[in-house]
């Protein structure tokens, strides 16, 4: 029993939050810390379970030896998740996840030694990690000035500056409001912060369900970040003395490629688990016949609705700015609707464009032929984008991509933004822009951070000494907790 306990590999259950970008996320972190030899417990709901079969195929989730998938249910009508039932899923997180997560956890096989949540799965995996007696991780897939710009909110509130007195305060010019208060954030506006900032209501549930989320990272001791030091470096450091233990490993996909072979541990380096969305590689031979740095790749991310004559005013701005366009269309970007573009619009796609209803992001970015992207600002395509040296067009919609869209703007000067309303001789000017001479400068910037990025990925860069201390604390965590089960004497557990 004793050999089979020291042989027993740290062992992490990781549990993201069930949507598109933080799911891609944990996955790599969790395939990094496999390939570093750890134990993984995969957590999924039962609706992005089936989505990933559906999109990868039956094998998808099969893992690997050391490396399992497991789900629990989603607590909701299937409906109900399917139709933009963010809030209903975000209440059904905080009240009905907790008993069928420590049903799971209890009957695994190995013991946990830990467990990795999503920041925004923390108020019920703190409790589970509580009564399971073990620690608890969380891991924010976002930008350190995304995160900042929810968990300030708390502050505005203090100071009056939030909820809104009514949605008058949406136009009257008080979202200029400079903000000078936040160590590392110095010139940020009430516009930059999240848009849970711009309810009326105090108690609205996803303003509440994020802050109290937000909250969460003081009731843990290891707080991980999807960044690097050189991109945030202002705002690392006031995470640094915010908390007792900060780790930043960004871009994750750099640090898997960095991973030397002899040190990998998985058979699961074609991983292909990544996306709820079936991808359509098409793209990339298209993609080969064309010149270097001559198309424009445009993607509103895996949530940005549209109304329909938001589509075709890109529509006619693409073909408009005479550039060859890869365009990711969703099938549901449009609520309640089927994207029906003009016919005339498809005759012009057969010698300019490729349309697609998902694709292979980061293959699709690294591409010699993409010279800029049009996109929602949401951190995962943005630090994708980055690590590319591609630069952007930026299109924000909610949640923390206006605060992304300011920082590309303003601190990583890599792209030009665009109007809220959406004008087809606007998107036309800003292509033609992106991919010209003005293009030119920012590219030239973008490739400065890929740089950056890769450095910071390097063995002796900042995020892999990041994440590599965060491999030595988990298998720490383990020794300490084989040690404690070794030094308990069995006869005082029998007269107990």
């Amino acid at each position: 029993m004793a050999t089979t306990t020291e042989k027993r590999k740290p062992h992490v259950i990781c549990i993201p939050l069930p949507a598109q970008s933080h799911l891609k996320a944990m996955l790599k972190l969790a395939q990094f810390l496999h390939q570093k030899g750890l134990q993984i417990t995969f957590v999924n709901t039962e609706h992005i379970h089936n989505r990933l079969l559906n999109s990868g195929g039956h094998h998808c989730l099969d893992g690997s030896p050391g490396f399992k998938f497991v789900t629990i249910p989603d607590g909701i009508p299937r409906k109900s998740v399917d139709d933009d039932g963010t809030d209903k899923l975000l209440h059904h997180v905080e009240t009905s996840f907790l008993t069928p997560f420590l049903d799971l956890a209890t009957k695994l096989p190995t013991p946990p030694t830990c467990i990795i949540s999503d920041g925004f799965m923390s108020l019920f995996t703190i409790d589970a990690a509580e009564t399971l007696g073990i620690p608890v991780m969380l891991y924010w897939t976002l930008a350190a000035c995304g995160f900042m710009s929810v968990y300030h909110v708390q502050s505005l509130v203090e100071k009056g500056l939030a909820p809104l007195k009514d949605e008058s305060y949406l136009t009257n010019g008080f979202l200029d409001t400079t903000i000078d208060w936040i160590p590392g954030m110095e010139g940020i506006r009430l516009k930059d912060f999240n848009t849970i900032s711009r309810t009326t209501n105090l108690n609205h549930g996803l303003f509440t369900f994020c802050l109290k989320c937000t909250n969460n990272s003081h009731n843990v001791s290891h707080n991980i970040f999807h960044t690097f030091d050189d991109l945030e470096p202002g705002i690392v450091n006031t995470l640094s003395s915010m908390y007792p233990n900060v780790y930043t490993v960004g871009p994750m996909q750099l640090l898997l490629n960095q991973t030397p072979e002899e040190e990998k541990q998985t058979e699961m380096s074609d991983f292909s688990a990544y996306s709820v969305w079936k991808e359509d590689s098409g793209c990339l031979q298209w993609l080969q016949s064309k010149e270097p740095n001559s198309v424009i790749y445009v993607n509103y991310g895996s949530h940005t609705m549209m109304s329909l004559q938001d589509v075709i005013e890109f529509s006619w701005g693409l073909i408009n700015s005479g550039h060859y366009f890869l365009w990711i269309i969703r099938s549901d970007v449009v609520k309640g609707e089927s994207v029906v573009l003009p016919p005339e619009f498809e005759e012009h796609v057969k010698s300019k464009g490729f349309i697609a209803s998902w694709c292979p992001q980061e293959k699709v970015l690294n591409h010699p032929s993409i010279g800029g992207f049009l996109t929602h600002c949401g951190w995962g395509s943005t630090i994708e984008s980055l690590s590319a040296g591609v630069p952007m067009i930026y299109w924000p919609y909610m949640s923390d991509q206006l605060i992304n869209c300011r920082y590309i703007c303003k601190e990583w000067e890599v792209g030009l933004e665009m109007g809220k309303e959406v004008k087809r001789e606007e998107v036309k000017n800003l292509v033609q822009e992106l991919i010209g001479e003005v293009g030119d400068q920012k590219r030239i910037k973008a490739l400065e951070w890929k740089k950056k990025a890769f450095v910071a990925t390097a063995p002796n860069g900042s995020s892999s000494l990041s994440v590599n201390n965060l491999v030595a604390e988990i298998t720490l965590l383990d020794g300490i907790k084989k040690l404690n089960i070794s030094t308990i004497n069995p006869q005082e557990v029998w007269d107990r």
